[in-house]
């Protein structure tokens, strides 16, 4: 059955259309699928080397599940299962271009990973100092931004970082000449652009790594690509896209006297603001000036004395009033003293005794002798006194026992 198929014309250089299903893509290299239409269905392998040279050709379409696709290959049987299939050495998708292709499905996968979020973007610096441009050296593209950047703003450096923008190793080459530019701290935005050309010509720009250079760089990135019409991923992935490389200029290199209104514009303002600042706290300090507290400042002075008076009168009473009580009770402490005070006893008629020699109280016929001397303390005055005789016993009011 295999030597029958393999030897027959028609089967060996078939195209087949069909739907991919059952996709499967092996550690090996090799690629199992299933080609079905409406109808039939048939089984297809595409080994290594094929689907190797498929994807090397330029970042071409990926096969997938669900893909229509138009293949190449030959018809024959494999021989452990005894089933006839198709080994594929070429594809290409039915009825779109692989590049349009091979664009959207990048595009897809980026966007998922949120590399062209509006978010991410970075502000383009109101008046940059120096412009890099990433471009080929020799293109009209690099002519027409230096033109539009004299024009408009003559002030500017710009600074080239050559590249290829077209062929094999063109997307290499311009993510090079972008992280030149990006490593450099003078630089404000870079440019990255290329005059038209058709897809395959701008291809390079549709790279993944240079869409994520783009993304990874320090500076703002504008792209001005090919013309209006030309959207490329490096497009999706900058800062800012420009239509071509003149707007690109346009958008990054202010024009210089369109800035010279602004500041005068500007400039009017704050004149305007700062004459009615002025104005307006003139007319607070007159409206102060004219004001009575100043005209006759006394006159806030007079209610200040008064309420002083007023406060001095209050406390001279408050004073009065303690000091009257502090009194009073000086004199209850001093009445219950006196009543307490032996002295007073001597205004009814008693006298104290005491040794003349030490001066101790007399309080018993034991405490002198006859002859000694003693003073005897009455209400108004001391007699010294010399005991003459000592008697026991209680003397009563009479002198008697």
């Amino acid at each position: 059955m295999k030597g029958l198929l393999d030897s027959e014309p028609v089967l060996a250089d078939v195209w087949v259309r069909g739907e991919i299903s059952n996709f499967r893509h092996h550690s090996s290299g090799h690629m199992y699928f299933t080609l079905k239409d409406s109808v039939a269905q048939i089984r297809a392998v595409m080994f290594r080397g094929d689907n190797q040279r498929l994807l090397s050709r330029g970042p071409l379409f990926r096969p997938t599940d669900g893909l229509k696709i138009i293949a190449r290959g030959h018809v024959s049987v494999y021989e452990r299962d005894g089933q006839y299939q198709l080994y594929v050495r070429e594809m290409q998708p039915d009825g779109v271009g692989s590049l349009y292709l091979a664009f959207e499905q990048l595009k897809a996968k980026l966007a998922a990973e949120g590399l062209f979020d509006q978010a991410a973007k970075r502000e383009l610096p109101l008046v940059p100092r120096r412009v890099g441009v990433v471009t080929s050296p020799t293109g009209a593209a690099l002519r027409d931004i230096i033109t539009v950047a004299r024009r408009r703003y003559p002030n500017v450096h710009l600074v080239l970082s050559p590249a290829a923008v077209q062929g094999e190793g063109a997307a290499a080459d311009l993510i090079r000449a972008l992280g030149l530019l990006d490593e450099r701290d003078d630089i404000d935005v870079i440019i990255l652009a290329r005059g038209g050309g058709s897809i395959e010509e701008l291809w390079a720009f549709n790279d993944e790594g240079l869409a994520r250079a783009i993304r990874a760089a320090r500076h703002p990135v504008v792209t001005g690509v090919g013309h209006e019409t030309d959207v490329t991923i490096a497009d999706l992935a900058a800062d800012r896209r420009a239509a071509t490389p003149s707007s690109a200029a346009e958008l990054v290199v202010p024009a210089k006297a369109e800035l010279a209104r602004a500041v005068g514009v500007l400039t009017g303002r704050l004149e305007r603001a700062c004459r009615g600042f002025v104005d307006r706290r003139r007319e607070a300090a007159a409206k102060l000036a004219a004001a009575a507290v100043l005209s006759y400042p006394e006159r806030l002075l007079e209610a200040r004395r008064q309420r002083v008076d007023d406060l001095a009168a209050d406390l001279r009473g408050v004073m009065e009033r303690f000091l009257e009580r502090l009194r009073l009770r000086r004199d209850a402490l001093a009445g219950r003293l006196d009543a307490l005070s032996p002295l007073a006893i001597l205004t009814r008629g008693y006298a104290l005794c005491r040794r003349s020699d030490d001066g101790r109280v007399v309080s018993s016929v034991t405490a002198v002798a006859p002859g000694e001397r003693v003073d005897v303390l009455v209400s108004d005055g001391r007699l010294e006194c010399d005991v003459r005789a000592v008697e026991g016993g209680v003397v009563g009011p009479e002198g008697g026992e």
